[in-house]
């Protein structure tokens, strides 16, 4: 009834956030565990019976529970991280440039992920008058106009942001190339690589933002969080925890 009761809720959970059109890895994954475990707790008896049939059953199911418990693990301590991290505007010292990492866009409109990103930059600009505000990102898949177009738009439409304190940036596909693709764009704007910058993006993002920061040199960052939105922030954090994996892999961490 437990592993019935939790595959349900993974599942409904995963099932809605696809209904909204989140398609990745932290909304599929719990969708394949909850539809796991209710079949699980469907076939809980037969699992037994299997189990108990031979000792190398035995000792795969055990070898399984292991693998879970030590990913489970990996992941709260991961979570345990990710939480906290960032400062609020009002903490941010002045900065020559905000950065303005993408996250998506719809029907020519930011996500609701993208819009809580670009109203902190806008609350952090309303502090510092003086800083450029650099918007990053490509064409998203099924759109015509690039991220750092609709960025850009929802800024000076939303928040009353001038346009000659806007920076584009708009073809980059990835938090790396954010950064990287963005630097020159600025430097044309008088913005040395070393001065003073605020990054801002999701909480969860920001580790693996920092770190992707430092290894392109970037010290002098200071990371801004935006708050996740509550439907999806576990699944963003799921999802986060194999985007950081990813990224030690290709290296860009």
């Amino acid at each position: 009834m437990l592993l019935s009761l939790m595959g349900a809720l993974l599942f409904v959970d995963a099932l809605v956030l696809m209904g909204m059109g989140h398609f990745n890895v932290g909304v599929v994954l719990p969708a394949l565990l909850g539809a796991a475990a209710l079949w699980l707790g469907w076939r809980w008896r037969a699992v037994q019976q299997w189990r108990a049939a031979r000792p190398l059953n035995q000792r795969l199911w055990s070898l399984g529970c292991v693998a879970l418990a030590v990913w489970l693990a990996s992941l709260l301590w991961f979570w345990s991280h990710l939480a906290g991290m960032g400062l609020a505007p009002q903490q941010v010292p002045s900065v020559q440039a905000i950065v303005v990492l993408g996250s998506g866009t719809l029907d020519g409109k930011p996500r609701p992920v993208l819009a809580a990103r670009l109203d902190t930059a806008a609350e952090l600009a309303m502090l510092q008058p003086q800083a450029l505000i650099a918007v990053c990102g490509g064409v998203d898949w099924g759109e015509t106009e690039s991220e750092a177009e609709v960025m850009a738009r929802y800024l000076q439409q939303r928040h009353s942001i001038a346009a000659e304190r806007l920076v584009l940036e708009k073809l980059s596909t990835s938090t790396e190339l954010n950064l990287r693709l963005s630097r020159p764009l600025l430097a044309g704007r008088g913005v040395a690589t070393d001065a003073p910058m605020a990054m801002v993006s999701s909480d969860f993002h920001l580790m693996r933002a920092m770190d992707i920061a430092k290894r392109q040199g970037l010290h002098d960052v200071y990371p801004v969080a935006a708050p996740t939105p509550l439907a999806t922030r576990f699944n963003a954090w799921l999802r986060e925890y194999f985007a950081m994996a990813s990224s030690w892999v290709l290296g860009e961490v």
